[in-house]
């Protein structure tokens, strides 16, 4: 029998759970349909599984230097048993967290397999979703007025070099390792490679990353890429750029090994471990998509400016329509979506005002354009840029290394761009985002009092470093 709803959601991860959350709160009937667990990737195979490792790492990394801070702790051992339990009891913990917001809602949740229908004797346009039930269940039928496709992403692999699990992971099996293996080789030197090598280092694990391309994290700033290589080489990471991988060659024995090219010279490298990081893909497959008029561009659904595609009535929002592929981003665009649909006139989103984080050691936070992308784009540009070793919190923290640097358009001193590496810098990012959504100029920025000693302090002193005003250096 088929149940009628207001909105019905394919996927409960970020984007998926919390457009119902603001559907409800409009007092819509809604389904969602999710065939692992709400949360999905990022509360149980991503996001917060990882960084959850990353905080372990960094306090082991923390206990050995201890001495340092007049700490004396004797032999520091790591029992990695306990950091995958936290790990897992800090998810569980969220998940309850997600499955309770569900019922506090009274959002109807379907554990199954959503597909979506075309036209039938239920509804006359594609939007009827057919959900195959995960415990065996006879199909149930879901009436939309409306659906949001939010189905996330699946991290890619390269021809050649399957992941089995043992020798050749992705992040998702890499978070479910028993033991650390001793030495690793991360294809690919983006967001996700450089938060495992940093994370692995930390645990004391040889790291050897291989970038196709000639900087690691190509999206960020040319300064911020260059600091995050040095220190990242300082802590004994080995960063090779310009690697072609050369699958052909895969060995698995009792290691792993596999050749590669740099300038046209081959290497052979060999390790425990072989860690694919080469990027998500879009789930598009298998979700009814030839059943309607909705197009795919280069993998992605294709949307306007509130997620709408060739179907009016159908929605789509996070990892499967492409773009930033970031958990803030997909829940924002969730939000924006249900508000167009409940008719409340939402501002769509302006994609340089959103906050980029980097969860490494020392972590890294951006926000609009670099310098490079602004110059492209016609700016004459002014540039202000602090070191944290001249700021007293980061002194005392006893973390020095890294910098904000500000990127100013000359013609109006509005902010074009904020790029932070250092300490907290993915907390103190944020400042940077309402400076952006509020139209801020670098000057403002300036006055605005930061308390003293703390990190945030950079923030003001890089601002006025624009103008050549900075007190501290």
């Amino acid at each position: 029998m088929a149940e009628d709803y207001d909105l019905v959601i394919l996927g409960a991860g970020t984007g998926g759970y919390v457009a119902a959350i603001r559907a409800a709160q409009h007092g819509l009937k809604v389904a969602i349909v999710e065939k692992g667990k709400v949360g999905g990737t990022c509360l149980h195979r991503g996001c917060i599984p990882s960084k959850a490792l990353l905080r372990s790492a960094e306090v082991f990394a923390t206990a050995k230097d201890a001495d340092q801070f007049g700490v004396v702790t004797g032999e520091v051992t790591l029992d990695f048993f306990k950091v995958q339990e936290r790990k897992s009891q800090i998810v569980d913990q969220l998940y309850r967290g997600v499955q309770h917001l569900m019922k506090k809602g009274d959002i109807d949740v379907f554990d199954g397999i959503g597909r979506i229908l075309g036209p039938s004797i239920f509804s006359p346009t594609p939007g009827t979703v057919s959900v195959e039930m995960a415990n065996g269940e006879e199909n149930k039928m879901l009436i939309g007025k409306n659906v949001i496709i939010a189905t996330g992403s699946s991290a890619r692999t390269l021809p050649g070099l399957e992941v089995d699990g043992t020798f050749i992971l992705t992040s998702e099996e890499a978070l479910q390792l028993e033991e650390l293996p001793t030495s690793i080789v991360i294809v690919g030197g983006g967001v996700i490679g450089i938060e495992w090598a940093s994370m692995l280092n930390d645990f004391g694990v040889d790291v050897t990353v291989l970038e196709v391309g000639s900087n690691i994290l190509p999206t960020e700033d040319e300064d911020i890429s260059q600091e995050a290589a040095r220190l990242l080489k300082n802590k004994g990471v080995k960063l090779i750029t310009n690697a072609i991988l050369l699958p052909e060659t895969l060995e698995k024995s009792e290691q792993v090994a596999v050749s590669f090219e740099v300038n046209g010279n081959a290497q052979r490298i060999q390790a425990d471990k072989l860690l694919l990081s080469v990027g998500r893909s879009p789930n598009v497959e298998g979700i009814g998509l030839g059943n309607t008029d909705i197009q795919v561009s280069e993998g992605a659904i294709a949307v306007n400016e509130y997620y709408q595609t060739k179907e009016s009535h159908i929605y789509a929002i996070g990892d499967v329509i492409g773009g930033m592929q970031l958990a803030h981003v997909a829940s924002h665009e969730g939000i924006i979506a249900v508000d167009h649909l409940a008719s409340k006139q939402p501002e769509p989103l302006n994609y340089f005002s959103v906050a980029k984080c980097v969860y490494s050691h020392p972590e890294i936070a951006s926000i609009g354009l670099t310098e490079a992308s602004a110059k492209e784009d016609g700016f004459q540009i002014k540039v202000g840029k602090f070191p944290f070793k001249a700021i007293g919190k980061a002194l005392v923290y006893g973390e020095t290394d890294g910098f904000v640097k500000i990127i100013v358009n000359e013609a109006n001193d509005d902010l074009l761009g904020v790029h932070m590496i250092g300490p907290h810098v993915t907390d103190m990012i944020s400042e940077a985002a309402i400076a952006k959504v509020l139209d801020a100029a670098h000057w403002e920025v300036a006055q605005t009092i930061h308390p003293h000693p703390t990190l945030s302090e950079i923030i003001g002193e890089a601002a006025l470093a624009v103008d050549g005003l900075a007190i501290h250096l």
